[in-house]
C-alpha cells in the first residue's frame, strides 16, 4: 500500500489556537470530516477528495498537501511559516544582509 505521508507536515491552528501539524492524507481527511458542515465549500471538497485519493494511492500525497494548505490558509487556520519567518528576520527587516 502506497504511503500516504506528506514529505512536510501542513501546521494548522486548531481548537484554541494551538499548532498541530497534519502529517498525512489520512490525518488532513480526518480534520476536514470534523469541519462544521455549515462551513463547507468548494474549497473543502476539494481537499476532501483530494485527501481520500492520495489515501488511495491514486494521486501524490503532496498533491493533497497542496489542496488541504489552501483550504487551510482560505481559512485562515494555517499557521504561519515560522522557518521562513526566521530567515527572514536574519537578514534584516528589509531582506538585505
Amino acid at each position: 500500500m502506497p504511503s500516504d505521508e506528506f514529505e512536510r507536515p501542513v501546521v494548522i491552528l486548531a481548537g484554541a489556537g494551538i499548532p498541530t501539524a497534519i502529517s498525512s492524507a489520512m490525518e488532513a481527511y480526518m480534520f476536514l470530516a470534523d469541519w462544521p458542515k455549515s462551513r463547507r465549500d468548494t474549497a473543502f471538497s476539494f481537499a476532501a477528495k483530494a485527501c481520500l485519493a492520495a489515501v488511495g494511492g491514486e494521486i501524490e500525497p503532496e498533491t493533497a498537501r497542496g489542496l488541504f494548505a489552501s483550504w487551510a490558509e482560505k481559512h485562515d487556520i494555517l499557521a504561519p511559516d515560522v522557518a521562513a519567518f526566521a530567515s527572514g528576520r536574519r537578514h534584516g527587516s528589509h531582506g538585505t544582509a
